[in-house]
């Protein structure tokens, strides 16, 4: 990809290769990482469920909450992965930074499990109707 700054790598613009390239990073978050899979799994599980009964606003709760978790957890691994490469030894400040990240994470999980567990039990609702 080109850099206008540095005036380095190739020119153009690809779409296709940045859908390439984020396709593989949620793979490998996905590969690697269980908290991201279970996610990802379980809320495709819920939103097929929305999705064929037609509830729109549902669903798309349901995206954006996954979305919002989605990249807390990802810019939390990033993070983790980041102060690694950077310092193989126990480091205070390290730890201060990783425990910054994860309560960013902690936070996006615990309103993405309120999300899920409203979003459940209507559903569980609307088929008992």
């Amino acid at each position: 990809m080109y850099n206008k700054f540095l005036g380095t790598g190739e020119k153009g613009y690809h779409p296709l290769r940045k859908i390439r390239i984020c396709l593989s990073g949620l793979r490998f978050a996905m590969h690697y990482d269980l908290s991201v899979a279970y996610k990802v799994y379980l809320s495709i599980f819920i939103l097929i469920f929305f999705f064929f009964l037609r509830q729109w606003v549902h669903f798309l709760v349901i995206l954006a909450a996954t979305s919002l978790v989605l990249i807390a957890e990802l810019f939390n691994s990033a993070v983790e992965i980041l102060c690694d490469f950077i310092e193989t030894h126990e480091n205070h400040k390290i730890k201060v930074i990783k425990d910054i990240s994860a309560a960013a994470a902690g936070i996006s999980i615990l309103l993405w499990a309120i999300v899920m567990v409203v979003e459940c039990l209507r559903l569980y609702q609307m088929l008992l109707t």
